[in-house]
């Protein structure tokens, strides 16, 4: 039996649990919003939400991947300076429904200290694959508001007074940061499982349209829900691999977002266009850009982390940019010597990385006649990001049976 044919072999086990594992249910993650640090109001974007909260609710909807009976939720003080005090927390099953209280140790509320999260007690809700939660969370206040998650791409409200058990929500104002909320966990089956995905703004969704969950991850989650596999978006935009910028670098992150959330069996690895673009333009005008030996010993050091968790991991060839941008302060966000390095580190994904496996985005969404840019029928209009379309064949261009199975790096198979 060749390498190719005994990888698919153990994936299809895996996704099927003949594996033979326990039949015990366990907790996966079926969601989530990959925590970032608000920044200041100088920065070119801005922040999406109010400086302080007191006396609020904030509400907002989560699709999560997998159902299960019960349910859990995570809620984040990553990088706030003081505790965060939370009056109350619920989960309604639908819009429209009367909301479930969470409790946090048989009490309603909880004091999260700095830098820290804490998760919810489990709440017995059932939930269908791919379900549309909402989740309240009520602060007493005064908030000052240090951590969120900037582009949801999904319309929350913040709502006078404690309306978190209110099935609709009474002078309310709107937003599409997220706050509070970094995770859902469902009870399901031993065999379950679940992808994580760490990316930048391409995977967070930036140009998907809003409401409609259209992200790349967002379609890959439809595909691999039937197959009891979980999608997990740990995309920031602005992200990138080595240094930090509208959140923590992948490195940095990458134990908190990817190998801390439960039943976490594989990481797709799609970051890099930021680190090579951000240098030179109003983001980061002073900073080098990183060499190609330096993207590639980030690449090495996600894989060594990856491994000494058992956890396979698969990277993606960077997307087409050329043009990207147009008419915007980031307008020289695309340059030729840019996509040379691209090209260059597509290549190197494409034969030698240090990764179980590759899927090649970029060959998925080029212009077949001009391959630096985007085919037309993906682009979102920007040249950067994917619009829905390009979404949908992101995830469709994904060979499912990669995804799932062990890290076999260095493993002589016969």
């Amino acid at each position: 039996m060749n390498r190719l044919r005994l990888l698919t072999a153990t994936a299809l086990l895996t996704l099927s649990g003949a594996a033979g594992a326990s039949t015990v249910p366990h907790w996966v993650a079926s969601w989530q919003a990959s925590p970032q640090p608000v920044w200041g109001g100088a920065f070119l974007f801005p922040t999406l939400v109010p400086a302080a909260l007191q006396n609020q609710t904030f509400r907002q909807t989560a699709r999560i991947s997998l159902g299960g009976p019960r349910l859990r939720v995570r809620l984040s003080n990553a990088y706030g300076t003081q505790p965060l005090r939370i009056g109350a927390a619920s989960v309604a099953a639908r819009a429209g429904d009367i909301p479930q209280p969470l409790s946090f140790d048989g009490q309603p509320g909880v004091l999260i200290g700095p830098g820290q999260e804490r998760l919810s007690d489990p709440l017995p809700l059932a939930t269908d694959n791919r379900q549309a939660l909402q989740v309240s969370v009520f602060v007493p206040g005064p908030t000052p508001v240090q951590t969120f998650h900037w582009e949801g791409r999904q319309t929350s409200w913040i709502a006078p007074g404690d309306q978190s058990l209110a099935q609709a929500l009474s002078g309310a104002s709107s937003t599409t940061a997220r706050l509070f909320l970094a995770g859902i966990e469902v009870e399901a089956a031993a065999n379950t499982r679940s992808v994580v995905v760490l990316g930048d703004s391409i995977t967070d969704g930036a140009t998907a349209s809003l409401d409609q969950d259209q992200r790349w991850t967002d379609h890959l989650a439809a595909r691999l829900a039937p197959r009891g596999v979980a999608v997990i978006n740990a995309g920031i935009s602005g992200g990138r691999l080595l240094r930090n910028g509208m959140g923590e670098s992948a490195l940095a992150r990458f134990q908190r977002d990817v190998l801390d959330q439960p039943g976490v069996a594989s990481v797709v690895v799609l970051i890099g266009i930021n680190d090579i673009s951000w240098p030179g333009t109003a983001f980061a005008r002073s900073q080098a850009r990183p060499t190609l030996a330096e993207l590639q010993a980030g690449y090495r050091a996600l894989a060594e982390q990856a491994r000494g968790r058992g956890v396979r991991i698969v990277g993606a060839t960077l997307t087409p940019f050329a043009g990207a941008l147009p008419g915007t302060p980031l307008d020289d966000y695309y340059r030729p010597d840019k996509e040379v390095l691209r090209q260059q580190l597509n290549a190197w994904l494409r034969t030698d990385s240090p990764f179980d496996a590759v899927i090649d985005l970029d060959a998925a969404l080029r212009d077949p006649v001009a391959p630096s840019r985007m085919a037309a029928a993906y682009d979102s209009g920007d040249h950067l990001h994917p619009g829905d379309a390009g979404n949908r064949a992101m995830a469709e261009a994904v060979d499912l049976e990669v995804l799932m199975g062990p890290s076999t790096r260095g493993v002589d198979l016969p």
